[in-house]
């Protein structure tokens, strides 16, 4: 196993951005050979790869992306391509010591130019790659035809006995698919025929982060490697009748954590990111990728002496009314950024006056900085006297901290609780935060699941076991739906009493889902969302994870320019999708938006 592979195997890995937007920004302009300058200027390239490392990223790309004979041609310089390849691969194994990788770049060849030109593109490619030792791996970047793929693999095979990647340069687009099944033909007959297999496949350049996602989405399916996504920072959009360019550190690090739910296992940048936006985004995905689900191992022996865990009907009277079938409704109340509580408790009394069942409380939702739903809860449940479900995020407090405020839960009487993984801090406002995630939602379910036995995750005996009803998230919109399957079946088996879905504004997809985890036997409450105006609509479709928004319901919403009738709108289909799904689900959760209670009792007015 190359030490690409194995480290593909055991993380996501964080790869560097632009080598030819830092060489600009450093003022050399496009009349200059940018490779040379790894011999003319090794001073300008090696803070180039220092600041990469420094950013976190574990794998540096050489300055040789045109370094081929073919390419250097045009400024006279093919005969230093041994030269040029060899300096650059040196600076890169230099600033990456033992703390990153080094992959080599090679670029497409290109076209001849003159008559005089009459080496083969594969040839031409196994010269340059030839001077690439001091790397770890080959990375062949923007391939964008046939022909380049195979020049690759020719190269490739005659040439260099380095671990390789194959990064492609496919836009989303009516052929696009057709194209990813062309390649992957293409792999695969050359590894039949005796061709090293690829350490991984990629896809970098594109239009952007946005519009990249769906051809990773296909490529993670399809690819029988590792996947590593690369996007460029794409071309400015129309926004309100503005030109916006949206390749901000937030922007960009929003599309790794959903190229990261694809189970894409390598991320990176291209032309236009930069350090910064590197460093933004490992920040984001790093932290995540380390969450750990395993808390505590007992033997059988040591289990079997442990009280079993209470029923969910012994738990609370949510949890009665569930194993009852009882239809149930839900209120979700996001805590105010202050700590006034006054509106919060006022939309919960609504609430009870209107015979919901329980609040609930989402856990510093977008990694915003909130009052805690421990302290809502027992403000809602002492004042108000009604249910609450408050969200346990993981993204926030330690295995002690999250332990710590179960037991704060119990001892408050507070007897449901949603768990989540919870969203990186730099999705957020507070960029200067971190994340801790000891632990996952998984994980965070066995430990509330063992407390319940009476036991702590150090495997410590409580004073009194907990009797906590046990709620878990599911995205029926999930980009990679099988991981999502499987992670909702290790939060069954870790301990999950009922599950809680994220919006739905297409019935046919949750009700695809609830096919596929009726064997789970587990209570849904179903998530739907009352729209307020096209803007809202449009924002969930783009910037919020989780969220599938129908082109239908983006129409609809726009039928009207008046605000009060895009709102009136929002409720409708809300009630539509309610009536679609009611029969399949144990209840439902909707949201009070902007904090309008209201709203959602409006769409919950005809149960």
């Amino acid at each position: 196993m190359n030490l690409l592979q194995e480290k593909l195997s055991r993380e996501l890995v964080i790869f560097d951005g632009a080598i030819g937007t830092e060489i600009y920004r450093h003022n050399f302009f496009v009349n200059t050979s940018y490779e040379q300058l790894s011999l003319t200027r090794p001073d300008i390239i090696r803070d180039i790869h220092r600041r990469y490392l420094e950013a976190g990223a574990e794998v540096l790309t050489t300055n040789t992306f045109n370094a081929n004979a073919r390419k250097l041609a045009k400024f006279g310089l093919s005969d230093q391509t041994a030269a040029i390849n060899r300096a650059a691969t040196a600076i890169a194994r230099e600033i990456a010591g033992g703390k990153a990788l080094v992959a080599a770049s090679a670029g497409p060849v290109g076209q001849p130019e003159s008559q005089l030109d009459r080496r083969g593109a594969a040839e031409i490619l196994q010269e340059q790659i030839l001077n690439f030792n001091l790397a770890d791996f080959i990375i062949f970047e923007s391939l964008r035809t046939t022909q380049d793929l195979q020049t690759a693999l020719t190269a490739i095979r005659d040439g260099s006995r380095l671990p390789y990647m194959l990064s492609l340069a496919i836009e989303p687009g009516e052929d696009f698919i057709f194209r990813i099944a062309d390649t992957m033909n293409l792999i695969t007959l050359a590894v039949e025929s005796g061709l090293r297999p690829p350490t991984a496949v990629g896809l970098n350049c594109g239009r952007g982060p946005e519009q990249i996602l769906e051809v990773a989405e296909h490529l993670s399916k399809v690819s029988p490697y590792p996947v590593v996504v690369q996007p460029n920072a794409g071309a400015p959009r129309n926004i309100d009748g503005r030109t916006i360019y949206m390749n901000s550190g937030e922007y960009f690090s929003t599309y790794a954590r959903r190229y990261q739910q694809l189970g894409v296992k390598g991320i990176g940048g291209c032309c236009g990111i930069t350090p910064e936006e590197i460093a933004e985004m490992a920040k984001s995905v790093k932290p995540l990728d380390r969450a750990e689900h395993a808390v505590l191992h007992l033997s059988e022996a040591v289990l079997s002496q442990l009280p079993e865990p209470p029923s969910p009907a012994e738990c609370s009277e949510l949890g009665a009314k569930l194993a009852a079938g009882k239809f149930i409704k839900t209120v979700e109340i996001t805590p105010p950024r202050g700590f006034d509580l006054a509106k919060t408790l006022a939309g919960a009394e609504l609430c009870r006056q209107a015979g919901i069942d329980a609040v609930n409380l989402p856990d510093g939702p977008r990694a915003s900085a909130r009052i805690t739903p421990l302290a809502a809860a027992a403000e809602i449940e002492r004042n108000c006297h009604i249910a609450t479900i408050p969200h346990c995020c993981c993204r926030d407090r330690s295995l002690i901290g999250l332990q710590s405020e179960l037991l704060s839960y119990a001892a408050l009487g507070i007897k449901n609780i949603l768990f989540i993984t919870g969203d990186p801090p730099k999705l957020g406002s507070y960029r200067d935060s971190s994340g801790v995630f000891d632990l996952d939602s998984i994980g965070l379910v066995k430990m509330q699941k063992m407390m319940n036995r009476g036991i702590d995750a150090a495997g410590e005996k409580l004073n009194t076991p907990t009797r906590t009803l046990i709620g878990v998230g599911a995205d029926p919109n999930a980009l990679d739906l099988e991981r999502e399957l499987d992670r909702l079946a290790q939060k069954a088996a870790a301990g999950a009493d009922f599950i809680m879905t994220q919006p739905v504004f297409e019935p046919e997809r949750l009700l695809s889902f609830l096919k596929r985890i009726a064997d789970l036997k587990l209570p849904v409450i179903a998530g739907v969302w009352p729209l307020t105006s096209l803007r809202n609509a449009q924002f969930m479709k783009t910037e919020v994870p989780g969220v599938y928004m129908p082109d239908e319901v983006l129409h609809r919403m726009a039928l009207s320019d008046n605000r009060d009738a895009q709102r009136e709108m929002g409720i409708a289909i809300a009630k539509e999708n309610l009536r679609a799904i009611r029969p399949y689900v144990q209840g439902v959760q909707v949201n009070a938006p902007f904090g309008n209670v209201n709203l959602a009792l409006q769409v919950l007015a005809d149960l």
